[in-house]
């Protein structure tokens, strides 16, 4: 995965729990936030205004842990 600024790699909690990979179970992740696309709105060309989601990519493999953020 190429990058083209340096990121912080973090340790995560979600909930109280620490964050593992789902597939190497390791505990380091990159952070970034993704626009979750919708049909109707990339129709309508007004994808700003989907939602975001937080991602967590893992540093070993490069798995990718997908999470909303809380309603509120």
């Amino acid at each position: 995965m190429g990058r083209s600024k340096r990121q912080e790699r973090i340790k995560i909690e979600v909930k109280g729990i620490p964050l593992r990979c789902g597939h190497c179970q390791h505990d380091e992740f990159y952070h970034r936030r993704t626009l979750l696309n919708t049909r109707l709105f990339s129709l309508l060309d007004v994808d700003w205004a989907n939602r975001n989601a937080n991602c967590y990519i893992c540093t070993n493999c490069g798995h990718i842990e997908w999470f909303l953020p809380p309603k509120g």
